[in-house]
């Protein structure tokens, strides 16, 4: 019996070193059209701004701020699985190339997210844990979109 626990061990081991230099494309771009960016689409306040990257574009931008063991299998392929995803719903670097009706979709996204405690996942802020907005963040973001969405209307 232990010779075969032995020998699931070694297996184990050996497909756990295999699957370390299976290494997807990180998620790290140093060139950008800066035009599409949400910050430069939108006057964002500053604190809303830090908490929106520091909450949420990791996963939505075409940036990630990668920790040491987001270079580990199978961590690496559950964290770009989460950034691949992410920037499908959503891409802060993008936001400019969405139509303004997709934007205004987008931010009532980001808003009921946030307040509903959706966003950012429990699974990254375990982690993570400055990525968990306290109320007064929450509500920094919100009232700052619902400006954005009163402006919006009241211009048409």
């Amino acid at each position: 019996m232990k010779r075969k626990l032995k020998k699931i061990a070694l297996v184990f081991f050996l497909v756990f070193v295999a699957i370390q230099f299976y290494q997807p494309k990180q998620n790290i771009s140093n060139s950008f059209d800066i035009g599409k960016n949400f910050a430069n689409n939108y006057n964002v306040p500053p604190s809303v701004l830090n908490s929106l990257q520091i909450a949420c574009y990791d996963c939505h931008s075409n940036n990630t701020k990668y920790l040491w063991y987001d270079y580990i299998q199978p961590a690496r392929m559950f964290v770009e699985t989460h950034i691949t995803d992410g920037k499908k719903e959503l891409n802060f670097n993008e936001f400019g190339s969405y139509s303004n009706r997709k934007q205004q979709s987008k931010l009532e996204a980001i808003s009921k997210q946030i307040k509903s405690g959706e966003m950012p996942l429990s699974s990254y802020t375990i982690l993570h844990h400055d990525a968990a907005l306290n109320e007064t963040q929450k509500q920094e973001i919100i009232t700052w979109i619902n400006s954005i969405k009163e402006n919006s209307l009241s211009k048409n």
